[in-house]
């Protein structure tokens, strides 16, 4: 039977299914770091991985290894050349963050319009007056630019909707293979519609190079809202925070950063324009236990024989048995 190594702590219920998988043994590392698991990925079949690195040399050390679970839907800090070589299959768990992702994406939308930071401050530090500024502004009636239209985006789109803003959304994959039917329509050109945007919100894979640099923001208008929920790197950070500097972004959402956690000295730190958060969109407590349970559920199946093929990222033999 299957031993599992579990890197990275998992909500109990995830926990709980391994406990009662007939024959299943397991180990189990709460700490999120490569070397913290790595003494034990000699012995694993099946491992089931947080945000921490799954290197080739770790890769090379798993002699059993056979299936490799995300505990979530991205996978840039696993070697999957390294994966493929060994024809050890990579897993990712289906459709269980998104309504949380695209929650979070509206709350930085509202809170960097609404200047919330600098309100927060205003009244703790005895700025009062500040609210005579009126630089918060609102979302009815602005433009906002969804630049990746699948699950999350399209859930975003709909609660942007809702606050009456007018939708638009950028995804040349979309484009390629059919726009999905609804209200929202493709945004086309980049170039065009980045720069009748009002907000933007980033939802797009990391590519090789940045989705958002320079060029693009010498194309936006002035006093622009920036989201970025996806990964870092899809934004240049360094040119963001010039374009915050000069003003040409008006304010900034960010969950995600080139480096996790930022560096003391960012400078994004000490902008009360900018709202920050830990890369915690899909960190809810309901999200929390979907992506436990379904990234355990994927090894069990891997081993079962009946793992869902669409969850299965690599071209590796998908059947455990």
């Amino acid at each position: 039977m299957p031993h599992v190594l579990v890197a990275g702590k998992l909500h109990p219920s995830g926990v709980a299914l391994l406990d009662r998988a007939p024959g299943v043994t397991y180990d189990y590392v709460e700490e999120v770091s490569e070397p913290s698991y790595a003494s034990l990925i000699g012995k694993a079949d099946g491992l089931v991985i947080r945000t921490q690195p799954l290197s080739a040399p770790t890769i090379d050390n798993a002699r059993n290894l056979r299936i490799v679970s995300r505990h979530g839907v991205g996978y840039d800090s696993v070697d999957l050349p390294a994966l493929n070589k060994r024809g050890i299959a990579l897993a990712v768990v289906g459709d269980v963050n998104s309504v949380s992702v695209a929650e979070h994406a509206i709350m930085l939308l509202l809170a960097a319009a609404k200047r919330t930071l600098r309100a927060d401050r205003a009244v703790r530090e005895k700025g009062w007056n500040w609210r005579n500024k009126l630089e918060a502004s609102e979302l009815a009636g602005k433009r906002l630019l969804i630049m990746g239209y699948g699950r999350i985006g399209r859930h975003l789109a709909r609660m942007a909707a809702g606050f009456s803003m007018e939708v638009e959304a950028y995804d040349p994959f979309l484009e390629k293979v059919g726009w999905p039917d609804g209200q929202v329509r493709s945004a086309g050109d980049l170039d065009a519609a980045v720069g009748r945007a009002d907000a933007i919100s980033v939802h797009a894979p990391k590519g090789e190079r940045p989705l958002i640099g320079a060029r693009e923001f010498g194309l936006m208008k002035r006093g622009v809202i920036l989201i970025n929920t996806a990964r870092g790197g899809v934004v240049d950070e360094s040119a963001l925070i010039e374009a915050l500097r000069g003003g040409a972004v008006a304010a900034a959402g960010l969950d995600v950063f080139d480096h996790e956690p930022p560096d003391p000295d960012n400078p994004l730190l000490a902008m009360n324009q900018v709202i920050l958060t830990p890369h915690i969109a899909g960190l809810t407590a309901e999200c929390g236990e979907r992506m436990a349970v379904s990234s355990v559920r994927n090894v069990l199946d891997f081993f079962e024989g009946k793992i869902d093929p669409t969850l299965v990222v690599n071209g590796s033999e998908i059947n455990g048995k």
